[in-house]
């Protein structure tokens, strides 16, 4: 699955001909001979056009994402209007799972999955949870919650590269297959890697397991299944749309739970910040003595 790859490059790495420039640079430019602030005006300027070619990099990654992503999606187009996957509306779905017995693949991450599921699914993740130690997975991690994801809560996900043999030892090629994530997004991937492995009848369940209504699928689970795909602190604090539409069925009940919430949020963070007045007060004292 080459086109749904993300790139991976580090931009902090150069190439060994920009590093030889640098040294070469260093040894002739007169601009080393001033310093500001302890720091020369070389190592000031070395840094801006780091930046700025840090700047390109992730310019030309996004560009790059971009491109992969529109391409992604002129092939899944594809598999739809010439009849190769055939769509499905998650309510068709559940009479096409009750009725004819078709089965049910889920192909989202176990973050999603062990929060709610359809019943009698069968899951196999297309993509999942990036639970690695190493450097660069922390490096990820940190990033993203840097850039979000202490709101949203969306995991780092990878690839499952196994994906395709455990759909083969759970389904014959000939098996009618109903594919389904939260959205949408990832079952049209993973759809699009059975179709060239050989599976010839799947459909695929249209806005995801996310649209559907309650009445649709028959769900197992701690949570709603539409509520399965949302993390982070705006799950906590309820301001997500899924909990908003929730609130509007279920009432007052379900609004002050979230109300409450926010409530202990407001005042923990008050306490926080009179504690640290007061250790300051504390400290400053110890000082004056």
């Amino acid at each position: 699955m080459e086109s749904l790859s993300l790139p991976v490059l580090n931009p902090l790495l150069a190439s060994r001909s920009n590093l030889l420039r640098n040294q070469s640079s260093r040894m002739t430019s007169p601009i080393n001979n001033f310093t500001r602030g302890g720091i020369s005006l070389s190592t000031v300027h070395r840094l801006r056009v780091g930046v700025v070619r840090m700047q390109a990099v992730n310019e030309d990654i996004d560009l790059k994402q971009m491109r992969d992503m529109a391409a992604a999606k002129k092939r899944w187009d594809g598999l739809l209007r010439e009849g190769k996957v055939k769509l499905l509306t998650p309510r068709e779905a559940g009479y096409a799972i009750s009725l004819s017995n078709k089965p049910l693949l889920d192909v989202r991450p176990s973050s999603e999955r062990n929060k709610a599921w359809v019943k009698g699914s069968t899951w196999v993740p297309i993509f999942e949870n990036e639970d690695n130690l190493d450097a660069g997975t922390l490096s990820k991690k940190v990033t993203s919650f840097a850039m979000g994801g202490w709101w949203s809560g969306a995991p780092i996900l990878s690839f499952n590269r196994l994906f395709l043999s455990k759909v083969e030892e759970k389904f014959p090629k000939e098996a009618e297959l109903i594919v389904a994530c939260q959205k949408g997004l990832r079952s049209l991937a993973a759809c699009e890697l059975l179709y060239n492995a050989g599976y010839e009848n799947l459909f695929w369940v249209q806005g995801g397991l996310e649209s559907a209504q309650d009445e649709d699928l028959v769900t197992e689970g701690v949570q709603p299944l539409k509520l399965a795909g949302i993390g982070g602190f705006s799950e906590f604090l309820g301001w997500t749309d899924q909990q908003r539409a929730q609130a509007a069925k279920e009432g007052w009940g379900y609004r002050l739970v979230y109300t409450a919430r926010l409530f202990g949020v407001i005042l923990a963070a008050d306490a926080l910040f009179v504690g640290a007045q007061q250790l300051g007060h504390y400290i400053q004292e110890l000082r004056g003595h």
